[in-house]
């Protein structure tokens, strides 16, 4: 069965390679992948300045690619949600650096 919503999971018949963060990010499972992810923002938010702005950049960039890996399986209001979320840290890293 050839279900087009499918992962490669890096199996020959897969079709497709992952990536080594990915199979990081596999390794973390997602609640520990989530309190990173909220560690980094508190971090970022806390920081002063450049540095957090620096720190939340580079959060939205990490989750920013990890959605766009994810995409074609992601639920349509999913989606709206992460693009909410990645909008809202960039406010957030415009407002700490002005």
């Amino acid at each position: 069965m050839n279900d087009s919503r499918s992962v490669s999971n890096g199996s020959p018949s897969g079709g497709g390679r992952v990536s080594p963060v990915l199979l990081a990010l596999r390794r973390i499972g997602p609640f520990r992948g989530f309190l990173l992810a909220l560690a980094l923002v508190l971090v970022g938010l806390f920081a002063p300045g450049w540095l957090g702005a620096l720190i939340l950049l580079v959060l939205v960039v990490a989750l920013a690619a990890l959605a766009s890996r994810t995409w074609p399986v992601t639920p349509p209001a999913h989606r709206a949600v992460r693009l909410v979320i990645l909008a809202l840290l960039l406010v957030v890293i415009i407002a700490k650096v002005d």
